[in-house]
């Protein structure tokens, strides 16, 4: 395949799921098909690109016959490929798991369009070369998840939905005027142009300025301190397959332009902006671990989990040597894959105990033991217990942090990692040993009795956790993929010259 096909055929798939889904709205059975087969495709499709740019390949193209820097671009190096390919899979799992439990209900509120209508929009946002075109990205990602959020037309989630999009887009509108102030500057909104751009500017305090603009704005949609507050007052709200996708990808598309724009825009200002991002990592991770460990409903648990971890991922920004930008990298992939698997197993505690609230359940341990195993895998990763994904990923940001000094940052990701053992036990302790209440059995009944719901969510669970313990004991291939994704990112050339071909600054802007 050329690189044209291997960069389009990612976005072509969800942007189909959306149409036909949406030409059959009357028709769910055969939205479901469509659907499933758009997430396959995307997968298909990711697989191809990540093989194409695994030696370190960078793939570019030019939509419209535009030469770069004038026309659209998309690009894929080592790191967007394996977020499309995370994304992929993300499509794959939880689109199964969401066939069932309330699906008919969901698909009559047109959950396949804006389902993939979000797949459409992260995918665009990982592969898209022009700073511009990733705001409209995150607009389609916003619309998509806004309309899922709300699908149950419940108070509760029309109250998450309006306090979801009210900041959210105050956080848009800040990247918009980010956006203009860039272009007032340069001239450019190609990211590759901007790279060589930005470093001969004469006025290097308004980068300045402007990349903390960028990061105020990237900051909200990652949900990083004190930009968080929308997170923990909406994803609670959603349903299972919901908020899975939700937590695999939403916060890491922010997390991922945060990782972009400060290794190829803003590199040069890592001595005023690094120790800055540092303590917002400190702070969104201590403050995250903190609310999770004060609640007891698994799944506003689970939404400040997202939040404490987003800040180990901010480490590697903040330190900004190969090791620690390698080891974000990692720590991305692996929280995608343990947070949407935890968020599904809620769901499935949920159908089997019959509440979300930890004192309204227990007793599964004795009855589904096979559930309580799979719920361990992905709780102690997110802990970063050996030998699983999570202890690997933490390790290598620790180390990045200890080897640059950055003793204070090293040892907050230490602590935390031990109050989010507290917070995954309490879940065990509460959900799975302690004694089940009285009308439990009703709910643990229907589940056993419908044994489609059951395959259905089970199969995604198995799967991820398997791809869990396989990052985990075999850790060698992904650390060694993340740390060469992180040098390709922190050694700019292999992106601008795929983009704008290996020109001197004049040339490439004529």
């Amino acid at each position: 395949m050329n690189a044209h096909l291997l960069l389009t055929l990612p976005i072509a798939f969800p942007l189909a799921g959306v149409a036909l889904c949406a030409m059959l709205w009357a028709k769910p059975g055969a939205q479901r098909i469509v659907s499933l087969i758009a997430s396959f495709g995307l997968l298909l499709s990711s697989i191809a690109l990540l093989a194409a740019v695994h030696d370190g390949t960078v793939l570019a193209t030019q939509f419209g016959a535009w030469p770069a820097p004038f026309g659209i671009s998309f690009v894929a190096d080592m790191f967007s490929a394996a977020m499309v390919l995370i994304t992929g899979l993300m499509a794959v799992a939880v689109g199964v798991y969401g066939l069932v439990g309330d699906a008919k209900a969901r698909e009559q509120a047109f959950y396949h369009p804006l389902y993939q209508g979000l797949l459409l929009g992260v995918t665009g946002a990982f592969l898209t070369g022009d700073i511009f075109n990733l705001y409209v990205w995150f607009e389609v990602m916003l619309i998509s998840s806004f309309g899922l959020l709300v699908l149950g037309g419940t108070r509760a989630q029309l109250d998450a939905g309006i306090k979801y999009v009210t900041l959210n887009l105050v956080a848009t509108t800040l990247f918009l005027m980010a956006v203009a102030f860039t272009y007032g500057m340069t001239g450019t909104l190609n990211m590759a142009d901007l790279s060589r751009v930005l470093p001969t500017l004469e006025n290097q305090g308004l980068v300045t300025t402007v990349a903390i603009l960028f990061l105020v704005a990237f900051g909200s949609k990652a949900a990083v301190f004190p930009l968080f507050f929308w997170l923990p007052a909406a994803y609670h709200t959603a349903s299972a397959p919901v908020v899975a996708i939700f937590a695999a990808l939403l916060t890491k598309v922010g997390v991922y332009a945060i990782i972009r724009s400060f290794t190829l825009l803003f590199d040069g200002d890592a001595g005023f902006t690094g120790p800055i991002i540092g303590a917002v990592a400190a702070l969104t991770m201590v403050t995250g671990v903190l609310g999770a460990a004060a609640h007891f409903d698994i799944r506003r648990i689970l939404s400040f989990h997202i939040i404490s971890q987003i800040g180990y991922m901010l480490l590697g920004v903040a330190i900004a040597t190969p090791l620690a930008i390698g080891g974000a990298i990692l720590y991305v992939i692996h929280h995608i894959v343990v947070k949407a698997n935890l968020f599904l197993i809620a769901g499935a505690i949920k159908a089997a105990g019959g509440s979300f609230e930890l004192k309204e359940v227990g007793g599964l341990y004795r009855q589904l033991p096979f559930l309580s195993v799979l719920f361990l895998i992905p709780a102690l990763s997110l802990a970063g217990l050996p030998p699983l994904s999570g202890f690997w990923s933490k390790f290598v940001v620790i180390k990045a942090s200890l080897d640059a000094g950055h003793v204070v940052l090293a040892a907050t990701g230490l602590v935390v990692g031990v109050l989010t053992l507290y917070s995954m036990l309490k879940i065990w302790n509460e959900a799975f040993w302690k004694a089940a209440p009285e009308g439990a059995e009703a709910a643990l009944k229907s589940w056993r009795n419908d044994g489609a719901t059951r395959v259905a969510m089970l199969v995604p669970i198995v799967t991820l956790a398997a791809i869990t313990l396989t990052i985990g004991l075999f850790a060698e291939p992904f650390a060694d993929y993340s740390m060469r994704a992180g040098e390709q990112l922190l050694e700019k050339s292999a992106y601008t010259d795929a983009v704008l071909g290996p020109r001197s600054l004049a040339e490439a802007r004529p």
